[in-house]
């Protein structure tokens, strides 16, 4: 019987409290082990995992590369997979490989398989496959079933097809689909951080509200704590409430700690939108039980008719290649906006063709926008960016803007050895190819059960995945 299985047949609300180990925020960057194990002490019923996320931009999903070093993924993996198996309880990972397109689904179960055959392991696992086709998008768009989130765009049919990946973001009730399979291990490609974490419960019959509310909370492990950690995260939910514990003696969920981690990624703290409806937290309590734990409950939900899908994608913007120097001369400073508009034009003059040029100037602005009185009169880091449809080209204008900008004679210059301060060289770096995000939408309307491909394998002891169980 796989794990998936018993847990579903074995364990009812009634029966007490269900125990889930929230083990890493963004697997691959390292799972603090002593934690972990003092999590895996507990019993927990059900290990979960987010691998992934959009907030490193656009160059993982256009790209299909994984962000965290391999290396790290595998120890990470191995950590969780041994630990389920050897419990005989569920392991569930979302957003595999950074952004959950096919290729990094791939690469996870290949380290997934390449675990098993160094260690002897054989168990069930089930993906489910989160890739749209750009004809399905744009026929949605055609439909008006498209929407924008924030100040996107709405995007052209051509901007649809550039696109190297698309991905639907799945939630709860496709995994809650891909867990009627009988498995040991699920992993998703683009995926709710929440679903990760609330499917198994909710398909227990443990309240919607409190399922998404303590999904929305471990899915980041022990960020919710004061002080804040990436350790595991032990939630223990009834049908009542939940108490939320890391397993970092040093790490502890305080009411106050708990309650703002609501506001984490959200721009309305009391209203948390999933694809199956909204979480409420106007009445949701906080209540500390000891100086190390709070316990939970009071959340509402509000279920919507039909559950939506948000959508990414991403196209190839060109090659990169980055200028790195630095600025102290206060009078340059002083101009400097004017002086990078007055060399652009020069270089421009000299080297025609497609290539664009993106300053990011820290210590004036980089990081955030900042009025003039609080530009640095001392000195600034230069951050140019320059793309261009070959790396040649871009690297070619990296180079001709540096040598003309270095030697530029601007107004009020006292020495024309250099305007420009190097910290190695070569000063310009291959940045590799630049994406862009063309899709960060909400599709209406969408066919999930279409879209979501769920598929069962029986991985053996020597790694090979064999036919449907």
């Amino acid at each position: 019987m796989s794990a998936s299985e018993r847990l579903l047949q074995n364990h009812r609300p009634q029966d007490g409290p269900l125990r889930i180990l929230a083990a890493s925020g963004q697997l691959g960057y390292g799972i603090p082990e002593a934690a972990l194990q003092r999590g895996l002490a507990r019993r927990p019923h059900l290990i979960g995992c987010d691998m992934g996320s959009i907030d490193p931009g656009p160059y993982y999903l256009g790209s299909g590369q994984m962000a965290a070093p391999a290396a790290m993924v595998y120890r990470d993996l191995e950590l969780v997979l041994s630990a389920a198996l050897a419990l005989g309880i569920p392991l569930i990972i979302g957003s595999a490989g950074t952004a959950g397109a096919r290729p990094q689904l791939e690469a996870t179960v290949a380290l997934v398989r390449a675990i098993a055959q160094a260690k002897g392991l054989r168990f069930r696992l089930t993906t489910v496959a989160s890739d749209i086709a750009p004809e399905r998008v744009v026929q949605a768009l055609q439909a008006g079933r498209l929407s924008p989130i924030g100040p996107m765009a709405m995007p052209s049919e051509a901007d649809i097809r550039l696109c190297s990946h698309i991905v639907g973001q799945c939630g709860t009730e496709t995994l809650v689909r891909a867990l009627r399979e009988p498995t040991d291990v699920l992993i998703a490609g683009r995926a709710c951080d929440t679903a990760v974490f609330a499917a198994l419960p909710e398909m227990l019959g443990y309240p919607t509200a409190l399922c998404q509310h303590m999904a929305k909370i471990i899915e980041c492990t022990s960020l919710c704590c004061n002080p804040s950690a990436r350790d595991a995260m032990l939630a223990e939910l009834d049908q009542d409430g939940f108490t939320l514990e890391s397993m970092n003696p040093l790490a502890h969920a305080t009411p106050a700690s708990v309650a703002a981690h609501a506001l984490y990624e959200q721009a309305n703290p009391f209203e948390v939108d999933e694809p199956t409806g909204t979480l409420l937290l106007q009445q949701a309590q906080y209540q500390a039980l000891d100086a190390h734990r709070t316990r939970v409950s009071g959340a509402q939900w509000r279920p919507r008719a039909q559950a939506t899908l948000k959508i990414e994608g991403a196209a190839r913007l060109g090659e990169r290649w980055v200028l790195l120097a630095g600025v102290a001369d206060p009078t340059l400073l002083a101009s400097l906006d004017e002086i990078l508009q007055v060399v652009e034009a020069r270089v421009r003059a000299l080297l025609p063709g497609h290539w664009s040029m993106h300053p990011h100037i820290y210590g004036q602005g980089a990081v955030r926008a900042l009025p003039q009185a609080q530009h640095s009169q001392h000195e600034a880091g230069l951050v140019i960016e320059f793309v261009a449809p070959t790396a040649d080209l871009a690297r070619t204008a990296a180079g001709v803007f540096k040598q003309n900008l270095l030697h530029h004679g601007f107004a009020g210059r006292l020495c024309s050895a250099g305007n420009l301060a190097f910290a190695f060289t070569p000063s310009e770096l291959d940045a590799g190819t630049a994406y862009r995000f063309v899709l960060y939408h909400v599709m209406q309307a969408a066919p999930l059960a279409e879209i979501f491909r769920v598929e069962t394998w029986v991985v053996d002891n020597a790694g090979q995945a064999g036919a449907r169980p």
